[in-house]
C-alpha cells in the first residue's frame, strides 16, 4: 500500500535534484561569462582582415580587470574598475560604446593614456613616430560583402606589435586627421579595415574610457561565411571556415 507514496517521493526527489543541477549549471556558466571568458560574434567588417563577419570568438574578461560592464546587463554593482590593468598597444578589445554604454564594439587599441596620435595620408603616427607598413598580398572577401580584392598591409606599431590592415585609399575621410591627445583613464581604438570603420577617429566613438573595456579578444572558436542557414545541414561543409577554427587573434 505504500508503493504509490514511495514512487511519488522518488519523483519529487528526482525533480529537485534536476532543478538543483540546472541552478548549479547556470551559476557556473554566469561565473565563467562574468569573470573568465565571454563569447562574441562579429556582425560587421570593420576589423577585416583580422576578424570576418561570421567569426565567433572568446574574450578574456580578466585581462583588464572588472567594471560594471563586465557584469550581465552592465549592472551597477562595481564602482570604477577593480583589479584593473591597461591594454597593450595592439590588443584587440571589446568595449561598450561610450555614447550609449550599451552597444558592444570591437577594435584594436592603438593609443594609451598620454599618447598623441594622428593619421596622415593613411599612415598612423604614435607620438610622432609612424607605424611601419609593408604591402602584402591582397585580401578577398568570401562573404559577399564587397567585390574584388582589397589592398592589405602588414602594420607594425612603435614597440613591435604587428598585424594586418586593409587600406584601399589614402585619401578617405579618415585618412587625414588632427592630433588626438589621449586623456588619462582612456584609450584610443581603430578598426583594421581603415576606410570602413567607425572608431575613435569619429566623434560618436571618441576616446574609450577604461571603465568601458570588457575584455581582450583571444581566439576564434567558430566561423561561417553565412552561405548556409542553420537547418541547411548539407551546406555546412562549404559554409564553415575550417581554417579559422581555434585560431589565435593577432
Amino acid at each position: 500500500m505504500r508503493k504509490p507514496a514511495t514512487i511519488a517521493a522518488s519523483r519529487s526527489k528526482g525533480f529537485w535534484e534536476t532543478a538543483r543541477t540546472l541552478v548549479y549549471a547556470v551559476a557556473i556558466a554566469l561565473a565563467v561569462r562574468t569573470f573568465l571568458y565571454e563569447p562574441f560574434n562579429i556582425p560587421s567588417g570593420s576589423m577585416k582582415p583580422t576578424l570576418l563577419i561570421g567569426d565567433y570568438l572568446f574574450v578574456s574578461k580578466f585581462a583588464y580587470g572588472y567594471s560594471r560592464h563586465s557584469l550581465p546587463f552592465s549592472l551597477p554593482l562595481i564602482d570604477g574598475r577593480i583589479f584593473g590593468d591597461l591594454p597593450e598597444r595592439g590588443d584587440v578589445a571589446v568595449f561598450k560604446l561610450p555614447s550609449d554604454n550599451r552597444t558592444d564594439y570591437i577594435k584594436r587599441i592603438v593609443g594609451l593614456p598620454g599618447d598623441r596620435l594622428q593619421v596622415r595620408d593613411g599612415i598612423l603616427y604614435v607620438n610622432g613616430e609612424p607605424a611601419e607598413r609593408t604591402r602584402v598580398e591582397n585580401f578577398r572577401d568570401d562573404d559577399g560583402s564587397s567585390n574584388g580584392d582589397s589592398a592589405r598591409y602588414r602594420e607594425t606599431l612603435p614597440g613591435g606589435v604587428s598585424y594586418t590592415v586593409l587600406d584601399t585609399t589614402t585619401r578617405g575621410a579618415l585618412d587625414r586627421t588632427d592630433v588626438y591627445e589621449v586623456p588619462e583613464g582612456h584609450v584610443f581604438a581603430m578598426g583594421d579595415n581603415r576606410d570602413n570603420s567607425l572608431d575613435s577617429r569619429v566623434p560618436n566613438v571618441g576616446f574609450i574610457p577604461v571603465e568601458n573595456l570588457i575584455g581582450r579578444a583571444e581566439i576564434i572558436f567558430f566561423s561561417t561565411n553565412g552561405s548556409a542557414r542553420l537547418w541547411e545541414v548539407w551546406k555546412w561543409p562549404l559554409a564553415i571556415r575550417f581554417r579559422r577554427l581555434f585560431s589565435l587573434i593577432e
